[in-house]
C-alpha cells in the first residue's frame, strides 16, 4: 500500500527481507499512528521477539516474518554438516513457532519453507531454497489478499456502514490485508461507504492501525469504543461486519481472532447483521477438531491496566516539534491486577461466511471444499 509521509507518497510492504545483511525488515507497528519507522531484526531470536512484542502483528504478517526468520536462521549457519544444520533449523523453528501460539500462520509458513528446503542436497542448497520459499510465501500472501478483495467487494454496496474489529489490514499482512481487502477493492470500483473501527482494547489496534490505514487510503471512517457497537447495531447504523482471523478450523469453521470478536458476532446475530471473516489459506488449521483446543495467549496484565501513547501534540500527521516520545500511563486502580486473554473463539453458527482467495464459503463448507482451499 502507499504511505504518505511529509507530503511524499511511497509504496511499502509490512515485511521484507534484506539479503545483504540477512535481516528481516519490519514496520514498527507499536509507534503508529504517530511515527512511521522501519526496523531491522538482525537474527532469528530478535525476529521472534519482534513477533512476541508485537513490533509486527497480524496473521499474514507474522506468517511472513516467521518464514523470513526461518530463512534468516538457516542462512546464519556456518558449515557443511547437514545433521548439525538440521538441528540448528529445528531450534530456529521452535523459537519462532512459540512467539505467538494462537496464530497458525507462522507454523504453516515455516512448514512450507521446510518442505522446500528438504529438496536440497547440501546446506548451501537448503539455505537458498529457504529464502526463495519465504519470498514465495510473502508474495502468495499478497495474491491471496488481492483475491479476497475481488470476492468480498460484492458485499459492499453504496451507502453501507461497515464495522471492523482490530486490524486485519495491510499492516496485518504483507500488503492489502483481508478484512480491508473488500473495502479497498470497493473503493477502486467507485463505491462510497463508511467504516466504523472498533478501538479494540487493550492494545487499540483498531484505533491506531486500522484507522491510520483508512485515513491513508482516504476512506470515510470513525473510531468507536468497543462497547458502542451494540448501540449502533440496535439503531440500524451498522449493515455489515468484516473481521480477520488468527486461526480458522477447517473441520468445524470455528474462528479464533482478537478478543472481542465473539462479542461482536453475538451482537450481529442478535440484530441479524451479516458477519464475515476474511482469511488467506494459510490461516486455516486442518488438524484441530474443536475450538476449545486452540491455545489462547494470555498476555501481560499491563496492557489492560494502562495504555501506551506519545508525549507530544502533532499539528498534523508525522509533523512534530520534536521526536515523539512513547510513554506508558497507568489507568487502573494501582493495587488491582488484570486478566488479559488476547483472543477468543467464535462458533461457526454465528458466522455468515468466510471470505477466502477461492471464494466465499459457509463455515461448515470448508472441509467439503478442502481441496479447493489447498488441503489434500
Amino acid at each position: 500500500m502507499n504511505v504518505t509521509i511529509r507530503g511524499r507518497t511511497s509504496p511499502f510492504r509490512t515485511v521484507t527481507f534484506d539479503t545483504q545483511n540477512n535481516s528481516v525488515r519490519l514496520i514498527e507497528q507499536r509507534l503508529l499512528p504517530h511515527e512511521f519507522k522501519i526496523v531491522d531484526t538482525k537474527n532469528f531470536r530478535a525476529t521472534a521477539r519482534a513477533i512476541t512484542d508485537m513490533v509486527v502483528r497480524g496473521a499474514g504478517a507474522i506468517g511472513a516474518t516467521a518464514a523470513y526468520g526461518l530463512a534468516q536462521g538457516a542462512l546464519a549457519f556456518r558449515g557443511h554438516d547437514l545433521k548439525k544444520f538440521s538441528a540448528h533449523v529445528a531450534t530456529v523453528y521452535q523459537t519462532l513457532a512459540g512467539a505467538r501460539p494462537t496464530a497458525v500462520d507462522p507454523v504453516n509458513a515455516m512448514n512450507d519453507v521446510r518442505l522446500e528446503m528438504a529438496l536440497g542436497d547440501t546446506v548451501a542448497e537448503q539455505q537458498s531454497l529457504a529464502l526463495a520459499a519465504a519470498e514465495e510465501f510473502a508474495n502468495e500472501d499478497v495474491r491471496h489478499c488481492q483475491a479476497i478483495g475481488r470476492h468480498g467487494a460484492r458485499l459492499i454496496r453504496n451507502g453501507l456502514n461497515v464495522l471492523t474489529h482490530c486490524n486485519a489490514g495491510w499492516l496485518a499482512f504483507v500488503d492489502i490485508g483481508t478484512a480491508t481487502a473488500p473495502l479497498y477493492a470497493a473503493q477502486e470500483q467507485g463505491k462510497r461507504f463508511h467504516v466504523y473501527c472498533d478501538e479494540t482494547r487493550p492494545r487499540s489496534q483498531g484505533a491506531t492501525l486500522t484507522a491510520w490505514e483508512l485515513a491513508q487510503q482516504k476512506i470515510s471512517h470513525q473510531i468507536i469504543a468497543d462497547n458502542a457497537a451494540g448501540h449502533l447495531m440496535q439503531r440500524g447504523e451498522i449493515d455489515l461486519v468484516i473481521v480477520g482471523a488468527d486461526r480458522v478450523l477447517g473441520r468445524t469453521g470455528e474462528v479464533a481472532n482478537k478478543i472481542g470478536t465473539y462479542t461482536k458476532a453475538v451482537l450481529a446475530a442478535r440484530h441479524k447483521i451479516p458477519f464475515y471473516v476474511a482469511i488467506p489459506l494459510s490461516t486455516i488449521d486442518w488438524k484441530l477438531n474443536r475450538g476449545f483446543d486452540i491455545p489462547i495467549e494470555d498476555r501481560h496484565e499491563s496492557e489492560v491496566l494502562g495504555a501506551w501513547g506519545i508525549i507530544s501534540t502533532p499539528h498534523s500527521a508525522f509533523r512534530y516539534p520534536h521526536s515523539p516520545r512513547r510513554a506508558y500511563v497507568r489507568v487502573a486502580n494501582p493495587t488491582s491486577g488484570a486478566r488479559n486473554p488476547g483472543f477468543d473463539v467464535t462458533p461457526a453458527d454465528l458466522i455468515t461466511g468466510i471470505i477466502t482467495p477461492a471464494g466465499i464459503f459457509k463455515p461448515r463448507e470448508l472441509w467439503s471444499n478442502r481441496q479447493k482451499l489447498g488441503y489434500s
